[in-house]
């Protein structure tokens, strides 16, 4: 699956850069390319985690079928090219309020329970991430549990 977004990424062009409705600086672009980090933290994107991911993107960005895949294809190629979490986290809290930081651990937690297997790096990751979108201890516990219930949001 990994191996199929590469070569989507690689299918744009010759090199060059391709003509993206999604500009660096957009906070969906560093939203998905967080998602993407959660789904790959356990070194494998398992196809449930892609089709989860596929469609988090899809209804929370009101995207069509096109856009969710360019938006996806460039945030495999973001996340790629990352050395940490704050770049995703700081466009985050410039953008989401409070309310839609806490949304976003929760889309984390939909990616992770997505193949019902949570590791110790993807928990860790969300507690980091978490703490640098200022989501408190005890909500991050809220928003798992929620998700693990299956009482998240679509």
């Amino acid at each position: 699956m990994l191996e199929a977004l590469r070569k989507l990424v690689t299918d744009f062009g010759d090199g060059g850069e391709h003509p993206s409705r999604f500009r660096s600086d957009d906070y969906r672009l560093a939203a998905c390319a967080l998602l993407v980090h959660t789904a790959m933290i356990d070194g494998e994107f398992a196809e449930v985690e892609h089709e989860r991911l596929r469609a988090l993107v899809k209804q929370r960005f009101v995207l069509d079928d096109a856009a969710t895949d360019e938006l996806i294809a460039e945030a495999v190629e973001v996340e790629r090219r990352s050395i940490d979490l704050f770049q995703f986290t700081a466009r985050l809290n410039r953008t989401l309020d409070e309310q839609g930081r806490a949304r976003m651990v929760e889309m984390m937690w939909q990616i992770v329970y997505a193949d019902s297997n949570v590791t110790e790096f993807e928990d860790n990751l969300i507690w980091r991430a978490a703490d640098l979108l200022g989501i408190s201890r005890e909500e991050r516990i809220a928003l798992r549990e929620r998700v693990a219930s299956g009482k998240a949001a679509p």
